[in-house]
């Protein structure tokens, strides 16, 4: 059975490697990776509703059990359970599914990402009482940047502005592209590592 897994597993990814490389000269390798692709899409959309389920599961063992935090479980299960209802009679473009996404979800998302600039700030303040050097004064002088200048309500200043705006896309950009260069670079290595079955994820190893 090991085996046969294996053998799965690397035939399906040299195929649908073989539909973007060689799909141009073979179209079944173009039809062949269309459907492993949408028996991927499936399989995760599926693994998603049962973790929406088992937290469904949770929450409700939390409120019956009567532990602290029950009544923003109950919350949490009756807005799932509502917006999911009204997702499927409604459709997702319906008038009132925007008027959810604009009115709660999104800022919610924005609430988010201002607790996470504050906590930037304060880690930034926190590293410096224990380590003071160029990378760690890097971070804090960025961080202050992008707060007081670039996330201001009323335009940025004359000059700061200018130099916010440079600092963030010379550094900033710059980090995250190295970031992303290396999730690129180990993404690519560990897909390596399972096409040639040096390592076996679908295994339980």
């Amino acid at each position: 059975m090991r085996v046969i897994t294996i053998f799965i597993a690397i035939l399906s990814g040299f195929a649908v490697l073989g539909g973007y490389f060689l799909g141009g000269f073979f179209p079944v390798l173009k039809d062949i990776q269309a459907q492993i692709l949408n028996a991927a899409i499936t399989l995760m959309g599926v693994a998603a509703l049962t973790g929406i389920f088992n937290l469904i599961s949770v929450h409700t063992e939390k409120i019956r059990q009567g532990k602290k935090g029950g009544v923003y479980s109950a919350l949490l299960i009756i807005s799932l359970v509502l917006t999911f209802l009204l997702g499927i009679i409604l459709r997702p473009e319906h008038i009132a599914m925007i008027a959810v996404m604009n009115s709660v979800i999104i800022p919610v998302e924005g609430a988010l990402m201002g607790i996470l600039t504050i906590s930037l700030l304060y880690a930034a303040i926190r590293l410096l009482r224990r380590r003071v050097d160029v990378l760690s004064l890097s971070f804090l002088i960025t961080t202050i940047i992008v707060l007081f200048t670039l996330s201001l309500p009323f335009g940025d200043p004359p000059l700061l502005g200018d130099i916010a705006r440079w600092w963030s896309q010379i550094f900033a950009l710059g980090g995250i592209r190295g970031i992303l260069i290396g999730v690129a670079l180990g993404s690519l290595t560990t897909g390596l590592r399972v096409l040639f079955g040096a390592d076996r994820p679908y295994g339980g190893r």
